[in-house]
């Protein structure tokens, strides 16, 4: 069994260069970045926030590429 590692990241907080007004894809085109740098994950819109999923063991790499992207 593999743990899984949830990331909420904030609408308030997500980079201007963002169209917030489509928070669905948003949450596609972190997924798609994720996916491209060969992290299994799963971004989707939530109410008041992105939320993403990802196996433990990718988090750091996930932790990395997020920041690069300005998002964390």
């Amino acid at each position: 069994m593999t743990a899984i590692t949830t990331i909420r990241i904030d609408y308030a907080a997500l980079p201007k260069y963002l169209e917030r007004s489509r928070p669905d894809a948003i949450a596609g085109v972190i997924e798609a970045e994720l996916r491209d740098a060969g992290i299994t994950a799963e971004a989707s819109d939530v109410i008041s926030h992105i939320k993403i999923e990802l196996p433990t063991t990718q988090l750091a790499a996930a932790s990395t590429l997020l920041a690069s992207l300005k998002l964390i």
